[in-house]
């Protein structure tokens, strides 16, 4: 399925992977691992942001960023080329060291801030790296418990404020809250909705079509009417426009909505308009962006029968 543009807006809540280019190692002594926080404070100073947590492994980072005024895609394009020219320097190497893509979800705040907090801190655990959190020095769980490495870098207060308004009970709440084994499981963290998103159906609905409205505005133009895109369907799944906007639930037709709503959403279409043309609540299409990832191989080839059409 092709790569969905980035979601950007301030004060939008990022949980950023940043993986090494095939699984690669990305800090190889101590030395590497305090040049990326230096580069990340650096610029954490030039374009500021806040950053609740952060964790590094040895091939791969997890950030959680909540951005100001400057785009995400700046923020990381700056400190992965910054670490990069370091790193070949250092290490007479060449080329990318970090994946083209880096991923970064969409989070909401509300639901998911301290689990998050909680789930990036419990990395170096969950692969063995590390007997306890507090024996690990690369991640942020030191500057909550207050052993702050690196000055200012980590912005505690709100996450801390969530546990108690006094210092010391926040603390002591916090490291009560980490020491309780659970949270997000791996398969919770990268189950997102639309590729890029992470919350209620209601949040997800809101950033669609927030997300959705800045794209018409800058004039987004549509490749196919949905009634192409319908007949791509009929065409290539045998089923009729009038069975996907019925009332039945039987496997074929729930697939083949799950199927037209992805194409659609990918074409430029809101939530809203997919429902209202397929007679459904705008909830369940919300519910159909789940299975993206799931479908990209129907999708891949009802947009080829799109493509081949309009040829």
């Amino acid at each position: 399925m092709a790569r969905k543009p980035r979601i950007e807006f301030q004060g939008a809540l990022y949980h950023v992977i940043t993986r090494g280019n095939q699984r690669q190692k990305v800090f190889k002594g101590t030395a590497d691992y305090q040049k990326y926080l230096q580069i990340l404070e650096s610029y954490k100073d030039r374009y500021p942001f806040f950053l609740y947590a952060y964790v590094l492994m040895t091939n791969h980072v997890h950030l959680l960023i909540e951005t100001r005024d400057t785009p995400l895609s700046k923020i990381l394009q700056g400190i992965n080329q910054s670490y990069t020219m370091y790193f070949n320097w250092k290490y007479v190497t060449v080329g990318h060291l970090f994946q083209g893509r880096y991923k970064a979800i969409v989070c909401d705040r509300d639901a998911y801030l301290l689990s998050l907090v909680k789930y990036i801190h419990y990395n170096p655990m969950r692969t063995k790296m590390t007997k306890s959190l507090g024996m690990y020095p690369w991640s942020s769980h030191p500057a909550y418990m207050g052993r702050e490495g690196v000055k200012g870098l980590v912005d505690t207060d709100l996450v801390l404020k969530l546990f108690s308004l006094r210092e010391g009970v926040a603390r002591r709440r916090y490291r009560e809250f980490m020491e309780v084994e659970g949270g997000l499981k791996r398969e919770e963290v990268y189950t997102t909705v639309d590729q890029r998103i992470q919350g209620s159906e209601e949040f997800v609905e809101k950033i669609l079509t927030r997300y959705e409205g800045e794209g018409s505005e800058r004039g987004e133009r549509k490749v196919y009417s949905l009634s192409q895109i319908g007949s791509a369907v009929e065409r290539c799944y045998e089923l009729s426009i009038k069975e996907l906007k019925s009332s039945a639930k039987t496997r074929q037709i729930s697939f083949g909505r799950k199927v037209f709503s992805l194409m659609a959403m990918e074409c430029g279409y809101k939530g809203n308009e997919v429902a209202e043309y397929l007679n459904k609540d705008p909830s369940a299409v919300t519910v159909h962006a789940r299975d993206s990832e799931k479908l990209s191989i129907p999708i891949n080839d009802l947009r080829k029968y799109l493509e081949n059409k309009s040829q």
